[in-house]
């Protein structure tokens, strides 16, 4: 609340508009404002009806980017503002709240990201195939050698990894004081869905595939390369795999325990960032797969379809009640 500002706004007023360039978040205290998108082929499409106690623009505390929708007051709202350059001093600071903030919204950016895929599953798409073989029972990685004589420096290639761009070497050296590196080859899982998440992992070299299955036909969800995470939701939610993972190509694996992992994201600024930065590259190919969805609809005349498709995709302005 130190860095927050009291706004008001009289009903038709916009607080924001769609497309112009983001600058905070805004929770409302009371009244209620709609969330509206221009579509393609013109008109308005509301997306999403927010009241007391509800936030909308929180994506914008941890990243720059634009409007993704236009927001209305329906009734006078009385709320608070908080710009994203304030937010972010607050993180830099280690503040205890800020970081807790921070956390929050890796939980609304985690749910925005099960739903959305949620949905993409329930449709059909070019990416489904004939199911390969499952996964094993049991713990894919029991037998694997941890910290062994690797082929190549490793260490090395650290410091060029998107995921630590802003860790200074204390930082990198105390997250890898609590991991396991090893290699694995192509077609070696790393877990399958429903498995507990015992560990997350990050991609050194090579590429491993996320694959989600339905039936008998199972479809490629993300290829993460170097540099990414692999089932770190799991993890922090404390939750099984929601998907399997299997090595694409030969690949060198940083694996983070889970309980020790989650102990450093708490604390750390700059994991919970790097951690943001995953989600969101997550959406937005998430959201890639919903467009060709809704363009396919529109194509096959499916008109409610694709309205229901356009408002699960522009809905992401809003986040869940009392995060």
């Amino acid at each position: 609340m130190s860095i927050a500002r009291a706004v008001s706004f009289p009903g038709g007023a916009r607080l924001v508009r769609q497309g112009e360039a983001s600058r905070g978040a805004f929770l409302i205290r009371t009244g209620e404002v709609e969330a509206q998108v221009a579509l393609p082929g013109g008109g308005m499409l509301t997306v999403a009806e927010l009241g007391e106690g509800d936030m909308f623009g929180e994506m914008a505390l941890i990243e720059r980017g634009v409007c993704s929708a236009s927001v209305i007051a329906r009734s006078a709202v009385e709320g608070w503002f908080v710009a994203r350059d304030d937010f972010r001093a607050l993180v830099a600071s280690r503040d205890p709240a800020a970081l807790e903030v921070q956390r929050a919204i890796t939980r609304v950016l985690a749910e925005k990201l099960r739903t959305l895929n949620d949905k993409v599953r329930e449709h059909p798409a070019e990416e489904d195939r004939p199911g390969s073989a499952a996964p094993p029972a049991g713990d894919p990685l029991a037998g694997v050698e941890r910290n062994g004589k690797l082929s190549f420096d490793w260490r090395s290639f650290l410091p060029l990894l998107p995921f630590f761009e802003r860790f200074d070497a204390y930082e990198r050296e105390e997250l890898l004081s609590i991991a396991n590196v090893f290699e694995l080859p192509r077609g070696h899982w790393l877990f399958g869905a429903g498995n507990a998440a015992g560990a997350c992992f990050l991609v050194v070299r090579g590429a491993v595939e996320i694959i989600s299955r339905s039936q008998h036909l199972e479809r490629r969800a993300a290829l993460a390369g170097p540099g990414e995470l692999v089932g770190y939701l799991a993890v922090l939610e404390s939750a099984p795999h929601s998907a399997a993972a299997r090595v694409r190509e030969n690949a060198c694996l940083l694996e983070f325990p889970a309980q020790r992992f989650v102990l450093q994201y708490q604390g750390n600024s700059n994991l919970q960032r790097a951690i943001h930065e995953s989600l969101l590259r997550a959406l937005a190919r998430t959201n890639t797969q919903l467009t060709r969805l809704i363009s396919h609809a529109r194509l096959s005349s499916a008109t409610r379809e694709a309205l229901e498709l356009e408002k699960v995709l522009h809905a992401q302005v809003v986040n869940v009640k009392n995060q």
